[in-house]
This record gives structure tokens, sequence and C-alpha cells, in this order.
């Protein structure tokens, strides 16, 4: 099938094209290379420069390659700027939602997989049986910054165009998605952050006291899901994580003990919007699209500090 890759140029949307194509499906991708970059582009994907806000744009790009389905990573990703722009946020992940939305509907996609958020859509909320931890498909959302809102509202309306006009969707909520691609420098990701500034020796900060609980995949089990999630029959809201709790000190130690890394993290005040525990419950993903997270955290950390090595080099 031809599959449009939003946010294509992107961390994860590079990751999820290279395996769309080396399933033999054709990639067309869309990316304003914001924080995309060229570099990432896989060979054989027709690429498109392009905003989702640009609705002309995009659907001269529709009319032009005529998609079966969407793969749908784009987005403004930082929960602390999107507690200070929250109206960008909204233009860009909602708004530009329902621009690929529509176009989806006039122009006859199947269906389309959508890059939602486990630990921004849950926040601090709970589960039916009281029992917080870990995130099922039914505990209720509770979003603490405007992304994860962003990611919720379009939850909503891809079940609204499922339901209105038949379009089909997964919505697949990742956990903190880390590996090859991550910009040190860019938008999210603690993982790539320590590791860039440990390889520079460089000091590193934890907000609160690190004690923070996530849940850590590495961005070849997330591309493998969204993969899968395309070519399943699959419906419906899909957690994608590992189920793993793993505390930010950790990761810090133990990213300090590949890069021999010997300074002490400082800590900094924790910023609004940020949760304090959160990993999830993926058996729904084992059941319907055959997917559970195979790297584990200490092989998905070396290849991480690899790759950050290598573009140093």
């Amino acid at each position: 099938m031809k599959v449009l890759v939003t946010g294509g140029a992107g961390f994860i949307g590079s990751h999820v094209a290279d395996g769309l194509l080396a399933a033999g499906h054709q990639v067309v991708i869309l990316d304003n290379l914001y924080t995309g970059k060229q570099r990432n582009l896989p060979a054989g994907a027709t690429f498109y420069e392009a905003d989702l806000r640009d609705q002309p744009r995009l659907a001269e790009i529709f009319a032009a390659e005529q998609p079966d389905a969407i793969a749908h990573q784009a987005a403004l990703a930082n929960v602390r700027d999107s507690m200070t722009d929250p109206a960008t946020y909204a233009q860009v992940n909602v708004v530009g939602t329902l621009h690929l939305l529509e176009l989806a509907r006039t122009h006859g996609v199947k269906k389309i997989v959508f890059a939602s958020t486990g630990g921004a859509t849950y926040g601090e909320g709970y589960s039916e049986d009281n029992s917080k931890l870990p995130f099922a498909e039914e505990s209720k959302a509770q979003p603490k910054d405007n992304y994860g809102a962003n990611k919720l509202s379009c939850e909503y309306h891809l079940d609204l165009y499922k339901q209105n006009y038949g379009l089909e969707y997964v919505a697949l909520r990742y956990p903190n998605v880390y590996g090859p691609r991550q910009d040190a420098k860019g938008e999210a990701g603690v993982i790539a952050i320590f590791a860039g500034a440990m390889l520079r020796g460089l000091p590193t900060k934890i907000t609160g006291d690190g004690t923070q609980i996530r849940d850590f995949c590495y961005v070849g089990d997330i591309a493998r899901a969204n993969r899968l999630a395309l070519e399943s029959d699959a419906s419906g809201i899909i957690n994608v994580g590992t189920g793993v709790p793993t505390d930010i000190n950790w990761v810090h130690s133990v990213l300090s003990a590949v890069t021999g890394y010997n300074q002490a993290p400082a800590y900094i005040p924790r910023p609004a919007g940020e949760v304090l525990a959160t990993y999830l419950d993926s058996s729904k993903a084992k059941t319907v699209l055959g997917w559970e997270a195979e790297i584990s955290l200490e092989e998905g950390l070396e290849s991480t500090v690899a790759w950050l090595r290598g573009m140093d080099e």
C-alpha cells in the first residue's frame, strides 16, 4: 500500500518510514523540517516539505499521491513548551490533524495510524479498579499539559471520523520513546539529552528528585507497532510500551556507566505539567497486533550512545 508518513524526517517518523519500506510498502513523507532532518529521509521515499497548517499545500499532495493510508507522526511534542504556547500547539497538533482527516475523508484513505501519547494522556490518572499503574486503555485520561490534551482531542476526532465517515484508525499511545536519531538538543527525550551532554562532558540536570517513573521503549519497537497497526484490522486506542517502570536516576546512572561520565547531576524544580509516574499495560497490543517490546533498555541505551558517538565523529 501507499502510506503517507507525516513527520517522516523526524526521530520516530523516519524509523516508521524505514520499516514500511523494508516491508515493501510505498512511502510518501511529509515534513516541514522544523525538527525533522534531511539526513533522516530514507532512500526510496517520496518527500514533500510542507506544514500541517497549510491545507492548500496538503490538498495538492493528496491529489498528487492518493495515499491508501496515513501514519501520522508529525506534532509539536515538548510538554513544557505546550504550557507556555498552547495556541501554537493546538494549531499544529489539533487543527493540523483535522486538515489531514478532512483530506483523508475526501480522498478515500482507508486507515490512519495516529501517534498518540500514553504518559501525557493518562497524566496522574487512575484505573477503574483504583490501582493507578500500569495504565491500560480503560484508565481515565487526565492530561496535565496541553500536549496531552491535544493528543486526547485528536483521538476523539479520529473516532468521530470513523463513526461518521467509516475512516478506520488506530491511536497508538506511546510511552517515552528513545533511540538513534533522537536529537540530544531537541524538544523532548531525556535519554538523548543525558547521553548527548555526557559525551561532551557537560553538566546534566534532573527535574525534581529523579524518582519519577517512566516507561522507556526503543524506537525500533515503536516503528514495528505502526507497521503492524497499518497492516492489521485492529481499530481504536492501543498502548505500546514495555510495561517496565524505570526511574530517571537509574537511567542517569546507567548512561553514566556506558559513556564513562563521572559528574553528579544537578537537581532542579519540577515544571508544571510533568507527571510523577507513568507506565503502560500493553497486553491489548499483544492480543490484537501480535506486538510486544523486544529491545531491553540496556541494549537500547548502548545502541543510542553508539549512534550519538558516530554523529560526533
